[in-house]
């Protein structure tokens, strides 16, 4: 596993590997599209909970599923200004770094990034309490993200 950064660490490192983009325009199509991908995740990953066991082997699916959407409304909303980020640490730092005002904890995205890649890459299944232990967090931090796209594309 690599070595854990603090999010002002990932910052510098993201920034001197050149992994912020600049884009020319706001892509307003995509950051839409996006949106409605990501409450087909939710809706599917809240289908998938009604009738899951705790004990159930598909915590991976839901899990995966909260993540997916916490990445796009990340991508979407930064698309806002012209920002394209394509490495998820470095998305969720630059997130945290320039959005301070917006209270995102990132000991939290650093959990669940390695959580997930955990699955990803590395075969490391997630069980129901490891569900539970991010469940109210990622809701939180996934509603705080749409309020302010929603609100970002009322004054476009």
């Amino acid at each position: 596993m690599p070595k854990y950064l603090t999010q002002k660490e990932a910052f510098l490192k993201c920034t001197r590997e050149g992994k912020f983009i600049t884009t020319e325009d706001i892509d307003i199509e995509k950051i839409k599209s996006t949106f409605k991908i990501s409450e087909g995740d939710v809706e599917s990953a809240d289908y998938i909970k009604k009738s899951l066991p705790n004990e159930s082997n598909q915590w991976n699916s839901v899990y995966k599923l909260y993540y997916d959407t916490l990445h796009e409304l990340t991508e979407s909303f930064l698309r806002f200004e012209k920002i394209k980020i394509d490495n998820h640490q470095c998305l969720f730092a630059y997130l945290c770094e320039k959005h301070q005002d917006l209270d995102f904890n990132w000991d939290f995205f650093e959990k669940v990034r390695t959580k997930r890649n955990g699955i990803n890459y590395y075969g490391i299944p997630i069980n129901y309490n490891d569900w539970k232990e991010v469940e109210v967090y990622l809701r939180l931090y996934i509603k705080k993200l749409k309020e302010e796209i929603k609100k970002r594309l009322k004054e476009i």
